[in-house]
């Protein structure tokens, strides 16, 4: 089931928002292609962290 309009895994419940928003874009993008859930919400998750560690000028700077 793909994620949207603040709809999103449990898991990412306690994830500061710019994360959250992240990975659940890309939790959507690996559901689509594997159809696995419980891989889509892991990877999203870990991939954004990712996105931010290269990407700092990304978040927001009151989520610093």
């Amino acid at each position: 089931m793909p994620w949207y309009n603040g709809d999103y895994p449990p898991s990412y419940k306690n994830q500061p928002k710019y994360l959250r928003d992240k990975a659940t874009e890309i939790a959507n993008e690996v559901l689509k292609t594997t159809g696995n859930e419980g891989e889509a919400i892991a990877t999203g998750l870990k991939q954004a962290r990712k996105h931010f560690e290269h990407h700092p000028e990304e978040i927001p700077k009151n989520e610093k």
